[in-house]
C-alpha cells in the first residue's frame, strides 16, 4: 500500500510538533515545516528527514516548499494540516491596522494561499484531507483577543464555504478547535503584546496588567489545559474517517462554550465570557 503523506505548517513546537511526531510514528510520511531555518534543522535532527522551510507569510516560500514536497512525493499529497499561527493580544481599539494585517497574514491568508495551491493536486488525484487549526475563540469571542478572535472566526466561515464547494470531490475539510493546549502560544503572544500594543498609554492599562501576569505565568495559565497529543487524537480521527466531521472540538472549555453559545441568550453568554477572560 502506498505510504500516505501529509504537509504540516508550524512544526517548530507545540501542536504542530506533537502532531508531526504522532503521525510519523504511525507510518505517515510527514513533511514537517517551520518558518526559521534553525527550526528546520532541529526538526531534521529529531528524525524528520522531510522537514522543510515554509513561511506562510511569504508567497514565494509557500510555492517553493510545496514544489519541493511534490518533487519528493511524486506529485501526490494525501493531507494538509494548516497549523501555523499565533495570538495577538490587546483590546480592539489598541490594535493597529498593521498588527491586524499581520495577524491575518499568518493565521488566515497564508493558510488559504497554501490550501489553494494544494487543491489542484488533490483534485487531480480525486481525494484529500485539508485540516485547519482553529480555536474555541473561532466561535466564542473573549476580550483582549480581538485580532485572534477575528482571524479564527474568518477561518471558520471560509472553511464552511469551502466544505460546500468541495462536496462530491473526494476532498474533505475539517476544523480542529482546541481550547488551552500546552505549547509556546503564551510566550509568543507576550512578545506580540509588548511589540504592538502601547500598554502604559492605553485606557485598558489596569486590565493589561492582569493579561501580562497570565502571559508570563509559568506552567498552565488556564484550567483544563491538555497536551498537544489531545489535538493529535482529533487529527487522527479526521484523517481516518470515511466521512470526517466538519469540526473536532478539543478540551473541556471548547465543548462547554459550544453548547453555551447555543443555549444561552447573548447577554448571559457575554457575562460568562467576561468571567472566563
Amino acid at each position: 500500500m502506498t505510504q500516505k503523506n501529509i504537509l504540516i505548517t508550524g512544526c517548530s513546537s507545540g501542536i504542530g510538533l506533537d502532531v508531526a511526531r504522532g503521525l510519523q510514528a504511525q507510518g505517515w510520511r510527514v513533511f514537517a515545516t517551520a518558518r526559521r531555518a534553525e527550526d528546520v534543522a532541529s526538526l531534521q535532527a529529531q528524525g524528520f528527514i522531510d522537514a522543510l522551510q515554509l513561511n506562510v507569510d511569504d508567497s514565494h516560500s509557500i510555492r517553493t516548499a510545496l514544489h519541493e514536497v511534490l518533487q519528493r512525493s511524486g506529485g501526490t499529497l494525501h493531507a494538509l494540516f494548516n497549523n501555523a499561527g499565533y495570538g495577538q493580544p490587546g483590546a480592539v481599539e489598541d490594535i493597529s491596522r498593521q498588527a491586524m494585517r499581520q495577524q491575518f497574514e499568518t493565521n488566515l491568508f497564508g493558510a488559504w494561499e497554501l490550501m489553494n495551491a494544494v487543491l489542484p493536486v488533490m483534485r487531480r488525484q480525486g481525494h484529500g484531507r485539508i485540516l485547519f487549526n482553529s480555536s474555541v475563540l473561532g466561535f466564542a469571542a473573549m476580550k483582549y483577543r480581538g485580532a485572534y478572535n477575528a482571524s479564527k472566526y474568518a477561518m471558520e466561515g471560509l472553511c464552511d464555504t469551502l466544505r460546500l464547494e468541495l462536496a462530491g470531490s473526494g476532498i474533505f475539510v475539517s476544523l480542529i478547535e482546541p481550547g488551552p493546549i500546552e505549547s509556546r502560544f503564551r510566550p509568543n503572544a507576550l512578545q506580540k503584546f509588548l511589540q504592538n500594543v502601547d500598554i502604559q498609554g492605553s485606557v485598558h492599562r489596569d486590565s493589561y496588567e492582569k493579561q501580562l501576569q497570565r502571559l508570563k505565568k509559568e506552567g498552565h495559565a488556564a484550567p483544563f489545559t491538555l497536551p498537544g497529543t489531545a489535538v493529535l487524537a482529533k487529527v487522527e480521527q479526521a484523517l481516518a474517517a470515511a466521512h470526517p466531521a466538519a469540526r473536532y472540538r478539543v478540551t473541556t472549555p471548547t465543548h462547554v462554550f459550544w453548547y453555551l453559545k447555543r443555549l444561552l441568550p447573548t447577554r448571559w453568554l457575554d457575562w460568562v465570557l467576561n468571567k472566563a477572560a
